[in-house]
């Protein structure tokens, strides 16, 4: 008996003294809940927690753009955490992914919760603190309970230089008392904001694509992973109540049984604990589960149960004055947040078997019965399909490419019909036969159901046209012999060369003429086809003669040291073609290197600044002049050649809308973009406008008439939906294009561009229309009935030439999420070819 008591009295003392030791948030931040955190105090608060306790395990797993760490922390059992390559082994055997597989540990649910992939969602990362704490607090049995089977994997900052940047700025414009009331700056966050990451992409739509260092050093992360619930913690406008599962329509319709039976499983439990404290929230609006590259959408894709908790807080800085009269305050929004988050993992743990089992049926039982209606997708051969293979293996999807030839039948992506075709050797070969079944359906299948038209975010993303590549899809698994890589052939550089041929058929093509150009190399263009004895200099295909740099020394070392990255290129031993084309004649175009300049600022769209700016700094590596639109009349535009206005609204003065006409009529080239297109819109001197004819505006002005007379007959319940009929959320849309003008170049006999609004411009006059969408178009995704018709006919991309200059009008954003792969050589036309 006294054993017993001496021995319950030490355990006693053990856990208080852990207690004493684990610093709850407040303990160790004494503003916590007043103000936000610096990310140092995060990350030294979680230090504190893994230093104190045995139940928390620390992992860096990358770095972002501004060198800030990204971190995980285990979280479960000091015997769990031991055991923590074997259990993720286990996890990743049971569906085909490693055979590492050990019977001496048990299963484990993973669960993998994700804070602030916005950075100024702030609630999210203040209430990772208190969720870590709560989880590992000796004194809290529940969670000592749910960590026996449960492996918590908490990221409290996906986000941090956007999260340091807007908490910077608060801190820095913060006096000693809040300011509630909406007039204060608190609550007027300036340009670009911090919900972006260093290179002002939205990293929550960045899931699937992989273009962001965060993203790719994340994913790889978690597809070793590959947990069985993945919780998103974000935040939304200050009024909004809290939003938590069960989610909207649509819900895709591979999503099985076991996932949405978790989400209502949470809308009860959570919805008691929010009863219980009178706070407002809704469920099964707004945020739904179909585009891919969501946070929670890609887990969901991936066997898990993926969902999104919203929580008021956008804009109301420490403290604001809600429309209801009451005040939201930083602490109230962090224990929103954390109450959601902690049932979630509670839950997860009583349910951990059936989350286990359904996890593992979804990812094993989509390869014995295919969900979809095709089994294998073809990709014909082309450069381009280096970026995709690279997209492949990111989302760990297998392929390979033929080692052979075979006839084959299949739907065909660009013609939307089936079609007899050969597969040829290096095609690119992806069968649904694999671990990642549901997710590659998902990415290639060409129609996408959907069954609520009221979707969150873009309906159609189809790899084989986002990438510009001859694609198939197949109903069969054809028995073709495959290997895993093309190999490429080694060029000797012999001591001299007459010129070298690029091929301008991918981005690598332009990442070489990037780096020549910053050489001072003289590079040509081909306008039309050449042949030079066994060498086919395509259209765009780039030239680099001796002749045209005499001054470089060691012209054969220095240019193949560039251009080795493009392992295509041929040498071309003379000047003289088979086909009257020569290297000397006006077929090949000297191109000038591009003086870019860059708007930034209030008024410029944030995410499409960043994306431009991405696509320079990152994508090609060429150097940009960034200014802000405040600082337009101390810009020299005379020291560029190239000025880039992505999609926004600018407040040009008149007099400074004549000096970039001046400067245009002298040599200029703009590149304008979606709403920047207003700037020479219906203005004087300028090609672009709205309308065909005066008749064609006066039918357009008659018909919005006329639907606002019957519409005042209209019930108030139907607006939203009514509203969509006239929207494109995001669609693909078939376009015709002028192949020999050089914006054109390499992107194949059509473009399929992703319109994400209804913006629409009819053919122009007096300028080139390179770009546009024919009558009869094909199409992919929603587009809403009232606006279908009237895209046909309407032009996408154009050129204007205005005396010395150049004005290329794109009326969609070809640099959209980055992800786009055609649309990354589009935009690397209008920049280094057309001259």
């Amino acid at each position: 008996m006294k054993k017993t008591l001496f021995s319950l009295l030490f355990l006693l003392l053990a856990v208080v003294s852990v207690s004493a030791q684990l610093k709850s948030p407040s303990e160790f931040l004494p503003n916590y809940g007043k103000q936000v955190s610096y990310y140092h105090q995060v990350e030294a608060y979680f230090n504190q927690l893994t230093e104190q306790s045995t139940s928390i395990k620390k992992q860096k797993y990358g770095q972002t753009s501004e060198e800030r760490d990204l971190n995980v922390y285990y979280i479960s059992t000091p015997e769990n955490l031991a055991n923590l390559d074997q259990i993720r082994n286990n996890n990743l055997a049971a569906i085909g992914l490693s055979d590492k597989r050990t019977k001496t540990v048990g299963d484990k649910v993973i669960v993998w919760l994700s804070f602030d992939v916005h950075g100024n969602e702030i609630a999210g990362t203040e209430s990772a603190l208190t969720v870590a704490y709560e989880l590992l607090n000796p004194a809290n049995p529940e969670s000592k309970t749910w960590l026996e089977n449960t492996i918590v994997i908490l990221d409290p900052c996906l986000n941090p230089d956007g999260y340091a940047r807007y908490g910077n700025w608060l801190r820095e414009i913060s006096g000693k008392r809040t300011h509630p009331e909406l007039n204060d700056r608190e609550h007027m966050e300036v340009w670009p904001g911090g919900r972006y990451n260093h290179y002002v992409f939205d990293m929550n739509r960045d899931w699937a694509w992989q273009t962001q260092i965060e993203s790719q050093q994340r994913l790889a992360l978690y597809n070793d992973w590959l947990p069985q619930v993945h919780v998103d913690v974000h935040e939304m406008g200050y009024n909004s109540p809290y939003f938590f599962p069960p989610s909207a329509e649509p819900w895709h319709e591979y999503i099985e049984k076991f996932q949405k039976d978790f989400h209502n499983i949470l809308g009860e439990k959570i919805s008691k604990k929010f009863d219980q404290e009178n706070w407002l929230y809704n469920t099964r609006e707004r945020f739904d589960m179909f585009y891919p590259s969501y946070g929670d959408t890609y887990p969901t894709y991936n066997g898990a149960v993926g969902m999104t908790f919203e929580q008021g807080g956008i804009g109301a800085g420490r403290e604001v004055l809600l429309e209801n009269g009451s005040l939201l305050t930083i602490q109230e929004r962090l224990t929103h947040h954390a109450k959601a988050v902690l049932t979630t993992v509670g839950a997860a743990s009583s349910e951990a078997d059936n989350l286990i089992q359904g996890f593992r049926g979804f990812m094993t039982n989509s390869r014995k019965t295919i969900k979809g209606n095709y089994r294998t997708y073809v990709l014909k051969n082309n450069p381009k399909l280096e970026q995709l293979a690279d997209l492949l293996k990111k989302n760990r999807i297998e392929f390979a490419y033929a080692d052979g030839n075979q006839k084959a039948s299949g739907f065909n992506y660009q013609t939307q019909k089936d079609k007899s075709f050969s597969i040829e050797p290096n095609d690119l070969i992806i069968k649904v036969d694999q671990p990642k079944a549901i997710l590659t359906q998902v990415l290639f299948e060409p129609y996408q159901k959907l069954n609520d038209s009221l979707s969150y975010d873009i309906t159609a993303w189809a790899l084989p046209l986002a990438f510009g590549v001859e694609g198939y899809a197949l109903k069969t698994s054809p028995a073709l012999k495959t290997k895993a890589t093309i190999e490429a052939a080694i060029q000797n550089t012999p001591e001299n060369v007459y010129a070298f041929h690029i091929p301008w058929n991918n981005r690598i093509s332009a990442q070489v003429l990037a780096l020549l150009h910053q050489k001072n190399i003289k590079v040509r263009s081909a306008l039309k086809k050449a042949v030079f004895g066994q060498i086919t200099v395509e259209v765009g295909g780039l030239i680099v003669s001796k002749g045209d740099n005499p001054k470089v020394v060691d012209f054969e070392k220095k240019v193949s040291e560039i251009i080795k990255i493009k392992k295509d290129y041929n040498l071309i031993t003379t000047g003289y073609s088979v086909n009257g084309k020569d290297l000397g004649s006006e077929n090949f175009n000297l191109l000038k290197a591009p003086k870019i300049a860059l708007l930034s600022g209030k008024g410029v769209g944030s995410t499409e600044f960043g994306s431009v700016w991405f696509y320079l700094d990152e994508v090609v590596g060429y150097p940009v002049s960034i200014v802000e639109t405040s600082n337009f009349n101390r810009l020299n535009l005379t020291t560029y050649n190239t000025l880039i206005l992505a999609d926004g609204n600018y407040d040009f003065s008149n007099d400074q809308q004549k000096r970039i006409e001046d400067w245009i009529k002298n040599g200029g080239k703009v590149i304008a973009m979606n709403n920047a297109l207003s700037v020479f819109t219906d203005k004087e001197g300028y090609a672009l406008s709205l309308f065909e004819s005066e008749e064609d505006k006066k039918a357009s002005e008659k018909e919005v008439k006329d639907i606002e007379l019957k519409e005042r007959f209209l019930d108030y319940e139907g607006t939203e939906r009514r509203a969509i009929s006239s929207t494109i959320s995001g669609a693909i849309i078939e376009n015709v294009l002028d192949v020999t003008h050089p914006m054109s170049f390499g992107l194949g006999d059509k473009y399929f561009s992703l319109k994400t609004d209804d913006k629409r411009y009819s053919l122009l006059k007096k300028a080139l229309n390179v770009a546009y969408v024919p009558k009869d178009y094909k199409s992919y995704g929603f587009i809403g009935h009232n606006i279908k018709n009237k895209l046909s006919k309407t032009v996408s991309f154009a050129v204007e030439s205005k005396e010395k200059g150049k004005v290329i009008y794109m009326i969609d954003n070809p640099l959209f999420r980055g992800f786009w792969e055609n649309g990354n050589l589009l935009f690397s036309n209008a920049l280094f070819l057309v001259n």
